[in-house]
């Protein structure tokens, strides 16, 4: 089961190459590997030679290779626009804003879960500590609207979140999940062992994950 759905290269603001981090995964012995650079880099005029590039790398790699974006989620949804979103495997949508509130980081949660173009959210919770994590009560519209919508929930080993009870009631309602290690730079790519821990002590299991039919 071991996969990296969330890596990213020179595209954005990474250090190594797509086919560097495709290598490390391999090294590996991953099963997976997704290249999910930021959006307002990647958008901003080099969209298709990075799709064209990753194409390359898929019939040649020993693991599967995605071609994802990390997007950030605003008001509205994800700033990935339809037509880039036809060209990739699957969207990302992360909250980057600094948020003081937990409701304003709920709400931008929420917008991205009702955005079609959305598949997984990403390092769900990472902005919490600063202001306390929300009750399971608070976070229940979330769970409602993941399951309601087919979307999936990141466990990132970069920032150690979700927490644990919340990837249990993940597993509990069959909101699929993915392990991420975050990579900036491709040593990084793989190190998803506290994602692999928290969601063997949740209870998950294989067909709890998203892109378990490659796994």
């Amino acid at each position: 089961m071991r996969h990296d759905t969330h890596t990213h290269t020179l595209y954005s603001d990474g250090i190594g190459s797509v086919l560097e981090n495709i290598q490390e995964a391999e090294r590996k012995g991953l099963s997976l590997v997704a290249i999910t650079d930021h959006s307002h880099y990647v958008l901003n005029g080099n969209f298709e030679s990075y799709v064209r590039e990753i194409g390359r790398w898929k019939g040649e790699a020993e693991t599967v290779v995605l071609a994802g974006l990390e997007g950030n989620a605003v008001d509205g949804g994800v700033d990935v626009p339809e037509w880039a979103a036809k060209k990739l495997d699957f969207v990302i949508a992360s909250v980057h804003e600094w948020v003081e509130r937990p409701e304003r980081y709920l709400e931008l949660v929420r917008e991205a879960l009702m955005d079609e173009k959305v598949d997984v959210i990403g390092h769900f919770g990472a902005s919490f500590p600063y202001a306390g994590f929300p009750s399971m009560e608070e976070l229940e519209e979330i769970l409602e609207l993941a399951e309601e919508n087919g979307k999936a929930f990141e466990i990132s080993s970069a920032y150690r979140v979700p927490e644990l009870e919340f990837i249990r009631e993940c597993v509990k309602r069959g909101i699929k999940l993915t392990f991420a290690s975050d990579a900036h730079r491709p040593s990084r790519v793989g190190d998803i062992s506290w994602s692999e821990k928290v969601f063997r002590k949740a209870g998950g299991r294989k067909e709890d994950l998203l892109f378990e039919e490659f796994l």
